[in-house]
């Protein structure tokens, strides 16, 4: 094996630079997941979505039923290298807010996008 520095031989110098490389990579990937636009909101409900003020695995839909019959529906959170999680489902009357919340579980790379379902 030839030595590069004092310690550090060729093979050693190329681990580092593939580990590096995807480091970079995935960095990449999580950040474009990061912006990806939400679905659709069901029909008859007007929701805003996300993220949590101080906890970036917390994400949440607050939504109104805008419509003329009752509706359900929870927020689903796309969690990156997590599972995908989804809230409480909430059923509100014609007229009524509120809101779902879930969590991505914290050893993954947080929220990749916040979907509201019906």
């Amino acid at each position: 094996m030839k030595k590069l520095f004092q310690g550090t031989t060729v093979r050693t110098a190329a681990r580092g630079a593939a580990v590096a490389g995807l480091t970079l990579a995935l960095g990449a990937t999580a950040t474009a997941a990061v912006a990806a636009a939400p679905a659709a909101v069901p029909p008859g409900l007007s929701c805003h979505t996300g993220k949590h003020a101080v906890d970036d695995y917390t994400g949440y839909a607050l939504c109104k039923n805008n419509g003329s019959a009752t509706q359900t529906f929870w927020v689903h959170l796309v969690c990156g290298w997590s599972p995908d999680v989804d809230g409480e489902h909430v059923t509100l009357s014609p007229g009524q807010s509120g809101q779902s919340t879930a969590h991505c579980a914290g050893l993954g790379s947080g929220i990749g996008e916040i979907h509201v379902r019906p």
